[in-house]
């Protein structure tokens, strides 16, 4: 593949990174930087992977401005059995982006015309900065200042790393005069936030049945406490042959997952209206505020095309492992949903999510009988048949053999050992989960049992 408009190549890592980076976050759909592909497409590979991604890594954080951490993701993958770095970059929402040393000028704002990074005219930079985003939840001051962070600091420490006492500078908490800023109000351990989730009898919300609500605590508590919730909702039906009982969650629980995910992230804060998730007979509804964010199509929208409305959140969310790497989330939602689950409009994007439905069949010689079985599934139906599933895939089986010699082994060593990212690695535990196969004990410090007959 040549380069393009959104890939750029680079043989080596060479001084000009900066430059290509900020043209892709002026540019309106990003892009992505490959090192170790030469400018033909030749996979060269890269030395020393680990530490070139510390370098970059360091280099964007220290070199652009405004801030773009949370707006970059940099990633190991093995082409042509050669180790290449491939940089995800994010348009970014505050225009224009420029070198900190040469400052809001031609020669430090740079955009992306055709496969070359262009210095930027004077009239452009000026008309980016009169429409850069004045309502950034990092610019508005937080209405309480008095903010704790203990539940921030033991998420962190459960990813293996502890927050030093710059952490409310280092994670973008304070505006620019020193104060908490409402990125640090929504991530502190008491706000006034709340997030409903709401079950429903029936197709529409007249009878309300179940009023849940995560708020007044960490986004990330709320996240993760909804994630449970909607977790336990996923109730597992059946699909019974002559030949074996087939298991289906009534949800796809990983493009559920990302859906979560994705309305906590994205949701527009500034209005201080939050997501809400809504549970009915045939259905779920996420609905998040804010409609698309400025300078995104539909299009490039399903694409996987990547703006993150709070890149401070976005940058959270993926240091606690709970966002794999930017523009990722939609597209693994649409290997199971189709475009007609998401409504847009000016202030809001709803994902609707049609229950699985169950089929019953037995063989006859005149063929099979039986049909949809009415109504919501309340609660798992029937009992295994013929003793534990079979139909693992070969990967899964890996899984499975690598838990049986580590029963402590976690998500991230697991994916590191099978040279894949963290969601797919959580995409084959939970396949494992839903076919009864394994069953976690003891919680995030626990262990993996595998059950009897495997």
């Amino acid at each position: 593949m040549s380069e393009t408009n959104r890939i750029e190549y680079k043989q080596i890592l060479t001084d000009a990174l900066e430059k290509e980076v900020i043209a892709f976050l002026n540019y309106k759909e990003g892009g992505i930087i490959y090192i170790g592909i030469d400018k033909n497409g030749n996979v060269t590979g890269v030395a020393d992977t680990d530490g070139d991604m510390l370098k970059i890594k360091d280099r964007l954080k220290t070199n652009i401005s405004p801030s773009c951490i949370g707006l970059f993701d940099i990633i190991s993958e093995q082409k042509n059995g050669l180790d290449i770095i491939k940089v995800i970059v994010a348009s970014g929402p505050e225009k224009p982006y420029f070198l900190r040393k040469y400052g809001m000028s031609e020669k430090g704002c740079f955009l992306r015309i055709g496969t070359a990074a262009e210095p930027m005219p004077q009239k452009n930079i000026d008309q980016l900065y009169a429409k850069r985003t004045r309502n950034s939840i990092s610019k508005i001051k937080s209405n309480q200042q008095n903010l704790t962070f203990e539940q921030l600091h033991i998420y962190y420490l459960a990813t293996g790393v502890k927050l030093n006492g710059k952490f409310t500078t280092n994670l973008e908490l304070l505006t620019d005069e020193g104060a908490f800023n409402y990125v640090a109000y929504l991530l502190s351990d008491k706000n006034a936030v709340s997030i409903k989730l709401a079950k429903y009898k029936g197709t529409n919300r007249v009878n309300l049945i179940e009023n849940n609500e995560y708020g007044y605590e960490s986004l990330i508590k709320a996240t993760k406490q909804v994630l449970d919730k909607i977790d336990l909702e996923n109730k597992t039906s059946a699909e019974i042959t002559s030949k074996e009982r087939k298991e289906n969650r009534l949800w796809n629980p990983i493009a559920l997952r990302e859906a979560i995910i994705n309305a906590f992230v994205h949701n527009d804060y500034a209005t201080e209206v939050p997501p809400k998730f809504e549970i009915f007979d045939d259905r779920l509804e996420i609905t998040s505020s804010g409609g698309l964010p400025e300078g995104l199509s539909q299009e490039e929208f399903f694409e996987g095309f990547s703006v993150p409305r709070n890149k401070e959140i976005m940058r959270i969310f993926r240091d606690l492992d709970l966002v794999e790497q930017l523009g990722s989330g939609i597209p693994r939602i649409l290997e199971t949903y189709p475009k007609s689950c998401f409504k847009f409009s000016d202030n809001f994007l709803r994902m609707s999510f049609p229950i699985n439905k169950v089929i019953q069949t037995q063989d006859y010689k005149d063929g099979p009988i039986g049909g949809p079985i009415g109504g919501p599934i309340g609660s798992p139906i029937g009992s295994p048949i013929g003793g534990p599933i079979k139909n693992l895939t070969d990967r899964q089986k890996e899984v499975l053999e690598l838990f049986r010699e580590d029963p402590k082994l976690s998500r991230r060593k697991l994916a590191e050992i099978l040279k894949i990212n963290v969601s797919a690695a959580q995409g084959h535990i939970d396949a494992l989960k839903d076919k009864a196969v394994i069953e976690r004990v003891g919680g995030t410090r626990g262990k993996w049992i595998i059950k009897e007959g495997y």
